[in-house]
């Protein structure tokens, strides 16, 4: 008997200032190696992504400046909030990714953290950096495709 689980996926902090500054071309889910009470802190969405990136050295990849609020019931130990944390991934998703974030102009950039069946994932994306040219045309799409919508749904009242 084949029975699959299901998915349970809990979203606790998108990037949103990402998909603003960036063309987001590829996407890949990571696990974080966290410490103590981080998991606890991030749990109660205590963390933020903005400012933070990701790097690829010596094999490994980690997450800088993902500023995670230290739990107020820890008394055990006392972790900077900012420290770099390892994220999780097979040799060939790393070497990957490391060759092509060394492309100029490419970037490895956090998107979101979730929980997936009760394990700290963090969902990263490889994304070329948009110009102020590029950003102004996306907010006019955007103000297009809402205008648009709400035109539609006026003419659909009549």
């Amino acid at each position: 008997m084949n029975m699959t689980k299901k998915e349970s996926v809990l979203v606790v902090c998108t990037n949103r200032k990402a998909y603003h500054d960036y063309f987001i071309e590829d996407t890949y889910q990571a696990g974080l190696e966290l410490l103590g009470a981080e998991v606890k802190s991030i749990r109660q969405k205590e963390l933020s992504l903005e400012g933070s990136f990701v790097r690829v050295e010596n094999g490994t990849a980690r997450v800088y400046q993902m500023h995670v609020k230290p739990y107020k019931f820890n008394s055990v130990t006392e972790l900077d909030p900012t420290r770099p944390r390892r994220l999780l991934l097979t040799k060939k998703e790393l070497r990957k990714l490391e060759s092509k974030a060394e492309i100029k102009g490419y970037a490895l950039v956090p998107l979101e953290i979730y929980f997936k069946n009760g394990w700290a994932k963090l969902k990263l994306a490889l994304a070329k950096g948009k110009h102020t040219y590029d950003k102004r045309e996306s907010l006019k799409k955007k103000d297009l495709n809402r205008e648009l919508e709400k035109q539609f749904k006026n003419a659909v009242k009549f």
